[in-house]
């Protein structure tokens, strides 16, 4: 289908259309403004929601051979399955350069990766936010958590985000719906660590809803969140912020438009060049200021493809992801295990929030931190012998198994990089990029103490035949939460952006999503992005409404 586009400029294009770029044109079509979304995939609707859809509906039984065949790299995500392997991109026809390994993860539909995201929704705080100040590596943010806290609150109060107050320096308290509740044995967990180790076990902060809020109904707990929500208890962007656009009567969408490059003329963007994705037909569509919110990595190969965004030197350079794969499981003897007593379809697990390194710089060598996800359910043997009375009877006597898997936070670092591969085209003929990313001895060293003390703490607990996981680290990428790469600062010789997430080199171009990122902080980071997104627009809506007008 042929793109129409109106011939008059929009005073902003926004491109991307995932968490990030539903807020920017959320807020800046309610400030006034004319806008134009760009996204690169196929518009979808709930009918493409396949979250109460059962594998024997599906023409593989859930085993379809295509996401071996066409999606190498997508596959080995655990949310790309049959169900929606198709929200995914075709890794033949959007190739990369591993200079060492690294899982490049991307979503192409309209909502982009808001629609199989974790949703575990965590603020990052003043230790995050000043980190070098803390132990002395890197750079702060050009932002303290103090002028970041009226934009958290925005969006937390319109995402509704579930969770349970702690009051912890390492991780600020956000505004919560009621939090999710904890197995029996979770609570047992929490109270014996926090009364033998001084940690804080929580439940985890989540991006779903426990009540009715705006026009949205509280979750029903059907498990699959990564297939979609029919009835947008999870927070994705086409049903919240992208239709809340569309009711300003100021927002136009364009789906399946892959973005090729800035029109840059003069020192300013004038426009994006992109490809219709069906027929490769090249257009343009003009704006006098342009957010990109494409991911991470996609919106710096945007940026290396337009050229003039580099006088420092900065682009492509500290990529980061968090490492993990690796902790403690175990059984807990607390109390019996029946299938009425444990809540297995709950989206949420336990979360154990940073303690290494809040009130000191470094621990034996290493510097910043980690957390835990996890969980304690109870586990029955289904493989039992016997049949009839005894087979059942042998399957309820289930145990409760405890898990703790390790979330640690990655250094920036100069050589931790993507560079622009002109030698190497996607099935639109955009040049990609070549990535090149590996732990430091700092990672592994927080990897490695992490399972030492997951260890312990399931030891505090009373826990049985404890064991170790996590042989190796995760592949860089692998997490999904990649960041950096175009990072702001205060100092334009050393970094991509300002304190308002606007390019030092060309002014009317601003990066809201994960490329910012100076520092990356042990916790999930969409809640942070959406965050920053917000203060963005609140700036261009401020200091640029007259201009556009």
């Amino acid at each position: 289908m042929q793109i129409q586009v109106p011939s008059d400029p929009f005073d902003v294009i926004v491109v991307g259309s995932g968490a990030t770029g539903g807020w920017a044109a959320k807020k800046l079509t309610e400030a006034g403004m004319k806008v134009c979304l760009l996204e690169a995939g196929k518009k979808i609707t709930k009918k493409d929601y396949t979250e109460h859809v059962n594998s024997w509906q599906l023409p593989y039984l859930g085993l379809s051979p295509k996401i071996k065949d066409t999606r190498p790299i997508q596959g080995n995500c655990y949310a790309c399955t049959e169900y929606n392997y198709e929200w995914f991109v075709n890794d033949l026809e959007n190739p990369y350069t591993q200079e060492k390994p690294f899982s490049w993860i991307r979503q192409r539909v309209l909502g982009g990766r808001s629609l199989s995201w974790g949703r575990q929704s965590y603020r990052m705080g003043p230790l995050d936010f000043k980190a070098a100040s803390h132990d002395g590596y890197g750079e702060d943010w050009p932002v303290s958590y103090e002028e970041m806290v009226p934009y958290f609150e925005e969006v937390e109060k319109y995402v509704g985000i579930s969770g349970r107050a702690e009051g912890l320096k390492s991780l600020p308290d956000s505004i919560f719906q009621p939090p999710m509740a904890m197995t029996c044995a979770e609570e047992h967990l929490r109270d014996q660590v926090k009364a033998k180790m001084g940690r804080t076990i929580t439940i985890g902060r989540i991006a779903i809803l426990t009540r009715n809020h705006r026009d949205r109904q509280a979750c029903h707990y059907c498990g699959p969140c990564e297939r979609g929500c029919i009835t947008t208890s999870y927070f994705s962007s086409p049903y919240t912020t992208i239709k809340d656009a569309q009711e300003t009567g100021r927002f136009t969408l364009l789906c399946d438009a892959v973005a090729s490059h800035l029109i840059v003329k003069d020192g300013k963007a004038t426009g994006v060049a992109y490809l219709d994705r069906e027929t490769r037909a090249p257009r343009e569509v003009k704006a006098k200021i342009v957010v990109l919110c494409a991911s991470t990595l996609e919106s710096t190969r945007i940026l290396m493809n337009s050229g003039g965004f580099n006088s420092s030197g900065a682009l492509g350079h500290y990529l980061m992801d968090h490492i993990y794969q690796g902790g403690a499981g175990g059984i807990l003897p607390v109390a019996e295990a029946k299938p009425w007593a444990g809540m297995p379809k709950r989206p949420n697990g336990i979360y154990v929030p940073r303690f290494r390194n809040v009130d000191r710089s470094h621990t034996n060598g290493m510097i910043r931190g980690y957390g835990y996800q996890g969980g304690a359910m109870p586990s029955f043997s289904m493989g039992a012998a016997g049949f009839g009375k005894s087979y059942k009877e042998a399957v309820r006597n289930g145990e409760w198994t405890a898990n703790l898997g390790v979330w640690a936070e990655c250094l920036p670092r100069h050589e931790n990089r993507v560079v622009l591969d002109t030698d190497r085209v996607d099935a639109w003929g955009i040049p990609t990029l070549s990535v090149r990313m590996s732990w430091s001895d700092n990672e592994l060293a927080l990897w490695n103490d992490a399972k030492q003390e997951a260890a312990a703490m399931l030891e505090a607990a009373g826990a049985k035949d404890i064991r170790i996981t996590g042989s190796e680290p995760s592949v860089p990428g692998h997490c999904i939460h990649e960041c950096g790469t175009a990072r702001m600062g205060d100092n334009p010789k050393k970094s991509v952006l300002n304190k308002w997430n606007q390019s030092w080199d060309v002014e009317n171009v601003f990066v809201t999503d994960g490329a910012a990122w100076v520092s990356q902080g042990c916790a999930n980071p969409t809640l942070t992005m959406m965050a920053i997104t917000v203060r963005a627009c609140d700036y261009i809506a401020r200091e640029y409404s007259k201009k556009v007008a």
